[in-house]
């Protein structure tokens, strides 16, 4: 059972890894990321985090924030787990400079406008 008093952390991870992923494209274009192993790697590992942390939230927090795309973002992880080898990186590209920074601002406004104890009291935690 996930924990409801982790979205809070979950979303925290969302923020941190989005981050990353907009610092490591930083100055990088999309034939770059394509030649550079070490980037395109860890922008696809961060961007795999997101989604897990997003996967993780409870069932709760996402039906309490349905402006963002969770299932579009669970997707995204499960491709780069489980298909990882079929990622064009164009895709990962995309996922970078256009989905994360998007992603990034609805998490900030969750964590800044969510009051966490109310949150965590309500949902049985």
């Amino acid at each position: 059972m996930r924990e409801l008093a982790r979205d809070k952390g979950r979303i925290q991870d969302i923020i941190d890894y989005s981050n990353n992923v907009i610092e490591l494209i930083e100055g990088v274009s999309c034939d770059d990321l394509a030649n550079d192993k070490r980037t395109y790697y860890a922008v696809m590992k961060n961007i795999e985090i997101v989604g897990e942390a997003a996967y993780m939230l409870t069932k709760s927090f996402k039906e309490n924030h349905p402006n963002t795309p969770w299932k579009v973002i669970e997707g995204m992880r499960h491709i780069l787990v489980h298909d990882y080898a079929q990622v064009a990186y164009q895709i990962l590209w995309g996922t970078a400079t256009e989905s994360i920074p998007d992603l990034l601002q609805q998490a900030l406004e969750y964590m800044e406008q969510t009051d966490w104890e109310q949150w965590e009291q309500n949902n049985g935690t």
